[in-house]
């Protein structure tokens, strides 16, 4: 019988952090705070409320974010870090710190001929 070879143990969690959008979306609440859901649209540009939607219901399942609804008229509804969002937060930081370096060494490449 052939043995199974062992999962890596950052495969659920890679792939939750690999859908579409979702570093996008908690790059966002991580640098602005509770955000409500029209403005969290206008900081994603180009992705749709239905998208939107569905990547929040999935970080909230998992823990990562948290979801307030105040029953006003009309009800607004924000979204926040939730405890193992903020786990993630140094990761965020550490992963900007990256991008803002590789920008900065690709920008000094010069231009291919």
């Amino acid at each position: 019988m052939r043995q199974r070879a062992p999962e890596c143990p950052l495969d659920s969690l890679l792939r939750l952090l690999m859908g579409p959008w979702t570093t996008y979306i908690l790059w966002v609440l991580r640098s602005e705070g509770e955000t409500r859901f029209g403005a969290l649209k206008r900081k994603v540009p180009g992705i749709s409320a239905k998208v939107l939607t569905d990547r929040l219901r999935k970080l909230e399942d998992a823990g990562l974010i948290t979801r307030h609804h105040a029953p006003t008229i009309p009800p607004t509804v924000s979204y926040r870090l939730g405890k193992r969002g903020e786990e993630l937060r140094d990761v965020l930081d550490e992963l900007n710190a990256i991008s803002v370096r590789w920008g900065e060494e690709d920008s000094a490449k010069p231009a291919a001929e």
